[in-house]
């Protein structure tokens, strides 16, 4: 792209593909998400780099991979990684500020402990945590002013933790109107944004970024009971990955089952949570239609770019699992992404894998700015305008290092097959054309060593040419094309690591 364009950035936290009418789900009433896909491309291969909130946020700002940034966890879990992000990459919000852009964004930020919206250009306040923050000033000023009731919640959804506890909070009734949510209260604040950057661009040509980024559908789902009940658990067809058996799969998979009390929900409770978190999408939802139609209102629909994706998924029970965690299934690792360019054809997808790295290229280029050179993603603008773009990756790799504990993992996913490295078990191949639900694990079996060799390989280079440190574990374990450097890094073996040659 060329000229500015307007942009609003819709972003949701832990949210499924199959939850929206436009990846399939012949239920869920999603009907401002289905409208932008509609108008826009869906991608239908989009990956999150890490299926944990800080990570992937950080990755969105910044354009690059976690094992770049640094910034490796969730702070209210953090296991000794950094929790403020270095200056180290400009953020795409300050290179949009040197553009003459207004950049604001409403919602969870999330990407560290202290340093807010503020420090990197945004206008918007400052929401910690992971989840909706309730005790805001901001938001119990706008419930008094409203006359609206503070959130209160009963009917608390729980299991029972192995060492006897109660579980962690899953589901509960708010005792709030949908109008006084924290979901509603973002659209407003963007509402208000939005006119004030319209005024802004009909006056004086200023083009805008507005993101907001809601909190759900992350778990608990605490929801007004209209929305907890929308929809009948016999509507729910659970999936096979419901009956995992965690046969030939790292141990921590079955502790984090454990961990999410799954095995302590009765089958009728599972399948009203599953229920609970679609009525969580369709609340969501009535929100973003109450964006998309502010910029009919305001004139703008035919100069805003329309960009939504989520950081990552969640199980909702799949595998036995809830939340996210150490298992790369595509559960947690395929997103949501759409994108909706002003001018273009409308109603297309693509196959393409696509990553959240990409959006922030995307921003960049709606915005007539030159890339990144050291950016790990591309723009999207092309799939959007019906193109092609020559070169596009035909896999994609993502990272994870630990949420409770240490544990580092990487992924390389292919059209057909996923290899997940485990340095401390078993790692993990799957066959996703004849196992699509990933429960049968096929590392180690003679009829695919050809197939996990080849990935084993290919892994190994990616992670080596884009300076992931991950791949010196990888060159003494697994056949990856032989020793050709010094694993110890000693200079007395020549091995040039410093950099310094």
């Amino acid at each position: 792209m060329s000229s500015p364009t307007n942009m609003l950035f819709l972003m949701t936290d832990q949210h499924r593909v199959d939850t929206i009418g436009a990846y399939g789900n012949p239920h869920v009433s999603t009907p401002h998400l289905d409208a932008i896909a509609e108008a826009g491309t869906r991608f239908d291969a989009c990956f999150t780099p890490s299926a944990i909130c800080t990570p992937a946020r950080a990755s969105l700002l910044t354009g690059v991979l976690p094992y770049r940034h640094r910034l490796l966890a969730n702070y209210e879990r953090n296991v000794g990684y950094s929790e403020e992000l270095s200056d180290e990459f400009t953020p795409f919000s300050l290179r949009l500020r040197e553009r003459g852009y207004n950049v604001g964004i409403e919602g969870k930020w999330h990407v560290g402990r202290r340093r807010g919206p503020g420090e990197f250009g945004f206008d918007g306040a400052h929401y910690p945590g992971w989840h909706n923050p309730v005790g805001h000033p901001d938001y119990l000023a706008w419930l008094a002013d409203k006359g609206l009731p503070a959130p209160e919640i009963d009917g608390e959804v729980r299991g029972v933790f192995p060492n006897g506890e109660p579980g962690n909070l899953l589901a509960g009734v708010l005792h709030q109107p949908a109008e006084a949510t924290f979901e509603h209260f973002l659209a407003d604040r963007t509402i208000d944004r939005l006119e004030e950057y319209a005024r802004g661009y009909h006056d004086d040509g200023r083009p805008f970024f507005m993101a907001v980024h809601f909190y759900g559908p992350h778990l608990p789902y605490l929801l007004p009971r209209e929305y907890l009940e929308m929809y009948s658990p016999d509507l729910v067809e659970l999936p096979p990955s419901f009956a995992e058996t965690f046969e030939n799969k790292p141990s921590v998979q079955r502790r984090y089952s454990e961990h999410w009390t799954h095995d302590t929900l009765s089958e009728e409770t599972r399948r009203w949570l599953v229920a609970a978190y679609w009525g969580y999408v369709t609340l969501i939802d009535e929100q973003i239609g109450r964006l998309t139609g502010a910029l009919e209102r305001l004139g703008l629909w035919d100069s805003t770019a329309v960009a939504f994706t989520a950081d990552h998924g969640e199980f909702t029970g799949a595998h036995r699992l809830h939340d996210k965690g150490p298992a790369m299934y595509d559960d947690i690792y395929r997103i949501p992404g759409l994108l909706r360019v002003p001018g273009s054809p409308g109603g297309g997808s693509t196959e393409s894998f696509v990553s959240l790295v990409d959006y922030t290229a995307t921003i960049l280029d709606l915005a007539g700015a030159e890339p990144d050179p050291e950016a790990d993603g591309r723009s999207l603008v092309p799939f959007a305008l019906g193109q092609e773009p020559d070169g596009w990756r035909t896999d994609i790799t993502a990272e994870f290092h630990g949420h409770h504990f240490p544990y580092p993992q990487r992924m390389l996913r292919t059209p057909r097959f996923k290899l997940v490295v485990n340095p401390e078990s078993v790692n993990e191949l799957y066959d996703l054309e004849n196992d699509p639900y990933e429960l049968a694990n096929r590392y180690g079996d003679p009829a695919f060593d050809e197939v996990g060799a080849e990935l084993l390989q290919r892994l190994y280079q990616r992670l080596r040419d884009s300076g992931d440190n991950f791949h010196h574990w990888m060159t003494s374990m697994y056949p990856v094309g032989g020793k050709d450097y010094d694993t110890s890094l000693s200079d007395f073996e020549g091995a040039n690591h410093q950099g310094l040659a």
